[in-house]
């Protein structure tokens, strides 16, 4: 069985994680005693150089129960390089990773589907939308003008897949030639040159907490986007992350 890290990138979330944490313990309980993984499994929960009570939480669960690991970055490095960060430190430790968001706004359940794809022989499983109902026209006609426009400019995306995705060590090991300071993980994923697998879920409402994405931000990933077409793997892997203030494994 393989042991799972499920790569979760926190950013002043002290609201979120005491609701979500429980249930990432949950899922990977489930997995387990399904036999889709390895009890060695474990929830990887990445600070974001947060100004909130995120680390005392973290440090909190890790010392309760060691399925939880922690990471903490310094200062805030940003969304892209704390999901880069925890799938870098996981990578060595584990044989699969789950990158998701702590808000839980992606569906939790579609993991052991993704599980099941890799065990069908695809190294990246990318979780995909089902639909954009909840979503308004504007903000529907705007995501479908980003991904065309991305496309024309290189960015090769899968529609409607963000950060919730399963890499296993093939695909981790290329990524890692990756040595981009800005890193755009939906753009790269697609450029490893190894087969890809799509698992469809409906997403829900933030359970707590507000969205980190403001416009600014969003405007900054669209330009990492077009960044990334042009990016060229190295020789060698990323080197360890100098902003890695805090290591918690059991």
């Amino acid at each position: 069985m393989d042991t799972l890290y499920i790569v979760v990138p926190c950013y002043n979330e002290a609201d979120c994680l005491p609701q979500t944490a429980p249930v990432f313990r949950r899922k990977l309980a489930q997995l387990t005693d399904a036999g889709l993984i390895s009890p060695s499994s474990r929830v990887l929960l990445v600070d974001d150089g947060s100004s909130d009570g995120t680390w005392d939480i973290i440090r909190s669960l890790h010392r309760q129960d060691p399925a939880f690991s922690g990471l903490r970055l310094s200062p805030n490095r940003g969304h892209q390089n704390a999901v880069m960060a925890g799938l870098m430190e996981a990578r060595g430790r584990c044989d699969i990773t789950i990158s998701i968001d702590a808000d839980l706004q992606d569906d939790i359940d579609a993991m052991d589907q993704m599980v099941k794809k890799h065990a069908e022989g695809f190294p990246i499983v990318c979780g995909v939308r089902s639909s954009r109902t909840t979503d308004t026209f504007f903000k529907r006609f705007t995501a479908h003008a980003y991904y065309d426009i991305m496309n024309l400019f290189g960015a090769k995306l899968i529609y409607d897949h963000a950060d919730f995705r399963l890499m296993d060590t093939r695909a981790l090991d290329a990524l890692s030639r990756y040595h981009d300071d800005s890193p755009f993980l939906r753009g790269l994923t697609t450029r490893l040159g190894l087969d890809i697998a799509t698992v469809e879920y409906s997403r829900s409402p933030r359970v707590a907490g507000e969205s980190k994405y403001t416009l600014k931000k969003m405007v900054k990933l669209a330009i990492r986007s077009v960044t990334c077409a042009r990016c060229k793997p190295q020789d060698g892997p990323r080197p360890p992350d100098e902003h890695i203030a805090e290591r918690l494994f059991s």
